[in-house]
């Protein structure tokens, strides 16, 4: 049965073949008042995509199709929506639900709901599990879809729906703007975009990086400064400077912690928004008392930060670097594949939707 109550995507049965993408049906979620279809034109492919496929965060129920980073028009909405309208173009990020009624929910805090509702791979109340964007449609609550400002290109406007946040929230919730000295460790997708923010908010921007290859991309992007820790004492060149480090990389288990932590000023933070595989290296409690400094983490970003971001990226006309493959079984391969190799320059949108859709709106 087609639309309105399935849609199609491109799906992995089996996380030990997280590379075979199979076209398919699945079952949408039971349309509600407050709920908005959407017809997608285009989907970023994050790393999550890839963590959830191949196991590295650990079994997911199959088969799935992800992507967290969707945009598209909206051609249908329930009749309580009051912020959408049918044509409008609007994106869905890393979270499509929760329950609007916990504290942390009425306190914006709707990212930390105990009844949070993922983008793809987590259950309904009826049982249905959601599906990403991968695929020809996507239904979504009202509170979780954004209208795109007109002046953002779709392909540049979708990796800021989950890596855009995911670095947006932290960097505004621990104080970024002028007078700021703020590390960026790792320039892939999350940290190109925590350069592009940091630096558009005003703050001086260190792009720290084991590869001084990307040098030219992190100025380019708006860093100040490049710091490479290829050798053995590189945080020697800037003791007690930043006031916080926006971790995105993914190798964090290979990081002698002690180093990172002794370029941040007193009380400084060391915020985590890159979530390896692995586990984190051993820490000593001594490690954080030579500046009292802390560390932490983070999870997306509530509503008002995304409607923030949005309005910033537009009026500064920040730009992410993107490149673009048509979807289809043989483009979500490749994307994934690419993505787990880091061989990006900095994220991916799968476009072209009405190729293998048909015209949806």
């Amino acid at each position: 049965m087609p639309y309105p109550e399935t849609a199609e995507g491109f799906l992995i049965h089996d996380q030990k073949n997280w590379t075979d993408f199979k076209k398919g049906e699945f079952k949408l979620k039971p349309f509600e008042d407050r709920d908005i279809d959407v017809a997608i034109d285009a989907c970023g492919v994050c790393g999550s995509d890839v963590h959830t496929i191949n196991g590295g965060w650990g079994e997911a129920p199959m088969p799935i199709c992800v992507g967290h980073e969707v945009i598209g028009k909206a051609i249908k909405v329930g009749k309580d929506v009051k912020t959408i309208k049918v044509g409008d173009r609007v994106g869905v990020g890393a979270q499509i639900g929760a329950d609007l009624t916990c504290k942390n929910c009425k306190a914006d805090q709707e990212n930390y709901c105990p009844n949070a509702i993922d983008t793809y791979g987590a259950p309904y109340p009826d049982g249905t599990i959601s599906m990403g964007g991968y695929s020809s449609h996507i239904r979504a609550h009202e509170y979780f879809t954004f209208k795109i400002p007109d002046n953002i290109p779709t392909d540049l406007a979708a990796p800021m729906l989950c890596a855009g946040l995911t670095t947006y929230s932290p960097l505004v919730r621990l104080g970024t703007g002028p007078g700021k000295k703020v590390g960026v460790v790792g320039l892939g997708g999350l940290g190109h975009f925590g350069i592009l923010w940091a630096a558009a908010l005003g703050a001086e921007v260190y792009a720290i990086s084991h590869s001084p290859h990307k040098k030219d991309d992190a100025l380019k992007l708006g860093a100040k400064h490049f710091i490479s820790t290829e050798s053995a004492d590189w945080a020697k060149q800037i003791p007690f400077t930043l006031d916080f480090i926006l971790n995105c990389a993914d190798a964090t288990h290979k990081f002698k912690l002690s180093d990172y932590f002794s370029t941040l000023k007193v009380n400084g933070t060391f915020h985590n928004v890159g979530f390896p595989d692995e586990p984190l290296p051993t820490i000593n409690a001594q490690d954080f008392a030579p500046n009292g400094c802390y560390i932490g983490a983070s999870h997306i970003g509530n509503r008002p930060e995304m409607i923030a971001m949005f309005e910033l990226a537009s009026k500064q006309n920040v730009k992410s670097w993107v490149e673009t493959i048509d979807i289809s079984e043989a483009g979500c391969k490749e994307a994934v594949e690419r993505v787990y190799k880091n061989d990006v320059k900095f994220r991916f949108t799968l476009v072209n939707y009405d190729k293998v859709f048909g015209k949806r709106s």
